[in-house]
């Protein structure tokens, strides 16, 4: 096998793809965008199509890693899209591509990441205003609906907001825009802004007017925009003039919502065709019409974003972002793939069977890694610390790092004085990435040891202290809804008296962080002498490991002195879920298992169970 391109020679590939259109683009390591085509989705089956002849017309390097902007909601790894008839799994389009990273962003998204990218030449501003460094800013895109989304900065970083504000109840300001709600009130009871602030909109007002002022010729959005840019058509001058009134009224509300000391940007397939007219329009003098706070949105900048191809912008500060935790730069793989010439031929064969599906080898234990790579199981070891990795558990968190298939999450210190979108998004950033490191490092054998002795079990205790009392409480209500008999104690004397009297067949499940509580000590070595089987929940290396007959490890570490174990409780809850949803499906027979219908909808007996799990 060859070496691979360097990181810095290797494009990245990004794309917009729309109801319409499917644009591409390369990005070089300097960061210019070059290769640009633009694709009718209607011409093509699906994105892997549309993909594959973009990918025949370029030149040079293949590009490795690649991000996506989609006019889809972007939910999990399954995408169907609403407005064209493609559905596809990301996995599974990364793997057929060859792609070492593919992200799809919702196009909005990625049009917001774009703001802080634009300079001068990108970006039309309207009246006056200048705006704040490392300030909240807003995004507003009127086009088929109307989007709203928001920045938030945070370090050295900026936290898109998901809105759905174009929802939000449309408000009139002077009596032609009442004329217009009453007109809109016919067709519909509630009148959101998106109904008039788009291009349907458009439509609307034009109809609205003339039904008042005298028959108009029917025309289309795009008729009215064209006319009134070319000043061809006093009433379509009028409709557009009263569009952009409305606009600015949205624009004010959401930098007053938002606090957009920032700016206010405006993009969408609309107002970036209204060109220098747009200026001439009321939306500046619309947008400070505020009584009282005149003057604070006076001093806030909008600007309408007139880059040809702004989701690049986007796709790619998201891109660049997800791969920067790789080491120097460079992605994983990227480093796997250049090593392999240097490999001993065992470790290359890991390597080959990593690259080919690196996913896999993130869940799998050692011995299927070796398996699947034909080698031993030592051999995989040496392969890791080849490599530079203690192990394969460290191996595995790095490779993780690169193949996530969303903005990735790490650790943010909560400091005093961070302000509560500061604060909420690292909680959240704090907690998800825990999530992710622990599902990328658990050990399934051991879960899988711990799910038969529960399924065996005639009964289960559940012992926990302080904190853990609730992971325990848990326990006991999930496994008694299988009619497992099951209690938890939160009392140090009654769950040693309690283990004295476990027999051989029953199961004792211990919850602790730190596995060194004199107490819960004791209380194993009692139910281990009366032969009862100990699982573990706990740190990996801690005293209360060493004692269970199976540990689930939970490694993640707090600073209980001062703050409660939030996170550890959240990851013992979620081994608790996995071991009840391991019960519930070692219960059914396996008819029951795979008895669905043609829908390939679960039959009603797993569902039961599984309801009685999450609910």
């Amino acid at each position: 096998m060859a070496p691979a391109e360097p990181a810095a020679q290797t494009p990245m590939l990004l794309a917009d793809i729309g109801a319409t259109n499917a644009r591409f683009a390369l990005e070089n390591a300097q960061g210019g965008v070059h290769s640009i085509e633009v694709f009718k989705c209607a011409d093509f089956a699906g994105i892997v199509d549309v993909l594959r002849a973009y990918l025949a017309r370029i030149s040079g390097p293949r590009p490795r890693h690649a991000a996506i902007a989609i006019a889809n909601p972007i939910d999990g790894d399954h995408v169907k899209m609403t407005n064209r008839n493609w559905q596809f799994s990301i996995e599974e389009t990364r793997r057929e591509l060859g792609f070492d990273t593919l992200l799809l962003v919702n196009d909005f998204t990625a049009l917001a990441m774009a703001l802080p990218r634009l300079d001068s030449s990108q970006r039309l501003q309207i009246g006056g205003g200048e705006a704040r460094p490392n300030a909240v800013i807003g995004l507003i895109g009127p086009g088929t609906g109307l989007g709203v989304s928001g920045l938030i900065p945070a370090n050295d970083r900026w936290i898109t907001l998901g809105s759905e504000g174009g929802h939000v109840s449309f408000s009139p300001m002077d009596e032609t825009e009442v004329f217009i709600l009453q007109f809109a009130w016919q067709e519909w009871q509630h009148v959101s802004a998106e109904r008039l602030v788009s291009g349907p909109g458009i439509e609307l007002i034009y109809r609205a007017l003339a039904s008042r002022e005298g028959a108009q010729p029917p025309r289309d959005a795009a008729a009215i925009v064209n006319a009134a840019v070319a000043d061809e058509d006093a009433f379509c001058v009028r409709v557009i003039d009263c569009f952009c009134g409305m606009l600015g009224t949205v624009a004010s509300n959401v930098a007053m919502t938002l606090g957009a000391v920032g700016g206010i940007y405006i993009g969408g397939g609309i107002v970036p065709r209204l060109g220098q007219r747009f200026a001439d329009f009321q939306f500046r003098r619309r947008f400070e019409s505020k009584g009282r706070f005149e003057d604070y949105l006076a001093q806030i900048p909008t600007y309408v974003i007139t880059a040809p191809y702004p989701a690049f912008l986007g796709v790619s500060a998201i891109l660049t972002y997800h791969l920067r935790g790789s080491d120097q730069g460079s992605p994983l793989l990227e480093r796997i793939r250049s090593s392999v010439p240097t490999l001993s031929r065992a470790e290359q064969q890991v390597a080959r069977y990593l690259l080919d599906q690196p996913r896999t080898v993130l869940n799998d234990p050692i011995a299927d890694i070796a398996r699947g790579a034909a080698v031993s199981q030592p051999t995989v070891i040496r392969f890791c610390r080849t490599l530079g990795f203690q192990g394969l558990p460290e191996f595995k968190l790095k490779l993780a790092s690169g193949l996530t298939g969303t903005i990735p999450v790490r650790h943010s210190q909560v400091r005093f004085g961070d302000s509560a979108p500061d604060l909420s998004a690292k909680v959240v950033d704090n907690t998800a990435s825990a999530i992710l490191r622990f599902r990328d490092t658990l050990d399934g054998h051991a879960f899988d040891e711990a799910i038969t002795l529960l399924q065996r079990a005639e009964r289960v205790e559940l012992y926990g202290i302080g904190n853990s009392t609730i992971v325990a409480l848990d326990g006991q209500y999930k496994f008694f809804r299988f009619r497992i008999p099951a209690v938890a104690y939160a009392d140090p004397v009654l769950q040693a008296m309690a283990a004295k009297l476990l027999r051989p067949g029953d199961v004792a499940i211990i919850i602790s962080s730190s596995g060194r509580s004199a107490e819960l000590l004791k209380t194993a070595d009692r139910a281990r002498a009366a032969g009862a089987s100990v699982i573990a929940i706990t740190a990996s290396q801690s005293p209360l490991a060493r004692k269970a007959t199976v540990t689930l490890a939970v490694d993640h570490s707090e600073d209980s002195t001062t703050y409660i174990s939030m996170i550890s409780r959240i990851l013992h809850l979620l081994v608790i879920d996995i071991l009840a949803v391991g019960v519930a499906m070692r219960h059914l027979s396996p008819a029951e298992q795979t008895d669905g219908d043609s829908e390939g909808v679960a039959p009603s007996g797993i569902e039961s169970l599984i309801s009685h799990v999450h609910h």
